[in-house]
């Protein structure tokens, strides 16, 4: 009896020592496996930041870029990757919350460009005014424009400003124009550079899916009506406002290059002014030309204007009726030579401001006529700040 115990006894002894090397075995393949395993998330998590990189720069084209993240957090290809499902909302998509991207030109015209083919929208959709200043640097009536913004809807209207690209506009961030300045290129006065900036704002503008209308200024433009004036006026009216006219002269026809036939014919040829007011579908579709656009980069050169020709002669072609064929921005031309008068401080008294609003001639508005022909006015020299801010509140009640 004493030897089966004592048998026994070592049977059990072996057992556990087999369990035993079989649980250290075990431990030794599952620490390897960690140890494996620990390297390969070390290295996915080293080469990730490229990975998300190339990824979001794809996925940028749909996406409005932002790159402002959360501190500690760097932003790849406009979003965060601690926001990559906000980036990817539909929020983020139909309306941007700023305005910086890093899409070239080719790649931000394409985006612009593009058009539902469904005409519902899936959201209750407010339409906006884009209100696009092309400037050469600061703005100088700036003042007068916060006073015009100020306490009015922000999901009613938009700004974007062109400015040169190392220029920073010096606004609080508690300003509506804070912010608000896009990704630019130099511009040279007279050349094709104005014009790629006038479709670089209409093109970034486009992005937000509720702007309706589309305004171009510059720094030397003020409004002469409120904003809800300005606001409904545009939103309620079925054309566009591009002056489009036929200038037999040396500084209308005499500009046309005979190289730009047979797409465009001299008979086609037209003049008018660069300050424009347009609505969606005319914005999409100017961004969203190339052949016709080449041939102005070509052909039209000094002097040669193209901000003067490109856009009356592509609309002349393709879409007058669209057009009321004239401007809402007042210009005196009165005085003759190749600009138009500046308005200096002592210029700007009531009377004048009131003969621009109420010039006591009628113009087409939809289908009948009015007598509110001008919103806005140019050109306001910087010393004409201080009278027109005097005015703004008791004759353009803003």
């Amino acid at each position: 009896m004493a030897r089966n115990a004592r048998g026994d006894l070592m049977i059990d002894i072996e057992r556990q020592q087999q369990h035993t090397g079989i649980v250290h075995r075990l431990f030794q393949v599952l620490s390897y496996l960690v140890v494996f395993m620990a390297g390969i998330l070390l290295g996915l998590l080293s080469s990730s930041g490229s990975f998300n990189q190339h990824f979001m720069s794809r996925a940028e084209l749909f996406l409005s870029a932002d790159h402002a993240g959360p501190r500690g957090v760097a932003p790849v290809g406009g979003c965060t990757i601690v926001e990559a499902e906000d980036c990817m909302s539909m929020g983020r998509f139909l309306s941007p919350k700023k305005v910086t991207h890093t899409m070239s030109d080719e790649e931000l015209l394409w985006r612009g460009s593009m058009v539902p083919r469904k005409k519902e929208y899936p959201y209750k959709r407010v339409p906006k005014v884009a209100f696009l200043f092309l400037t050469r640097g600061p703005l100088p009536l700036l003042p007068l424009w916060e006073r015009f913004f100020h306490g009015q809807r922000k999901d009613l209207y938009n700004i974007y400003i062109h400015a040169p690209p190392r220029y920073q506009l010096n606004v609080s961030r508690d300003s509506m124009f804070f912010g608000r300045e896009i990704p630019s290129q130099d511009v040279e006065w007279g050349t094709v550079r104005l014009t790629d900036a006038e479709r670089r704002l209409l093109s970034n503008a486009l992005l937000d899916h509720s702007n309706e209308r589309f305004v171009l200024l510059s720094e030397s433009c003020i409004p002469v009506y409120n904003f809800p004036t300005v606001y409904e006026y545009l939103t309620s009216s079925d054309h566009s406002f591009v002056n489009i006219y036929d200038d037999p002269s040396g500084d209308g026809r005499g500009r046309y290059s005979p190289h730009m036939q047979p797409r465009i014919t001299l008979e086609q040829w037209r003049k008018g002014s660069q300050w424009f007011e347009m609505d969606r579908d005319l914005a999409a579709r100017i961004v969203g030309d190339t052949e016709y656009y080449d041939l102005f980069r070509k052909y039209c050169k000094p002097a040669c204007y193209p901000d003067e020709h490109y856009i009356p002669t592509y609309l002349h072609i393709f879409h007058g009726p669209k057009s009321a064929n004239r401007s809402l921005t007042y210009v005196d031309w009165s005085h003759g030579g190749p600009h138009p008068a500046r308005f200096e401080a002592e210029m700007v008294t009531e009377k004048f401001v009131r003969s621009i609003r109420d010039n006591g001639t009628l113009c087409s508005y939809n289908s009948g006529v009015t007598s509110l022909c001008y919103l806005f006015a140019r050109k306001f020299a910087p010393n004409a700040l201080e009278p027109l801010l005097n005015l703004s509140f008791t004759l353009m009640e803003f």
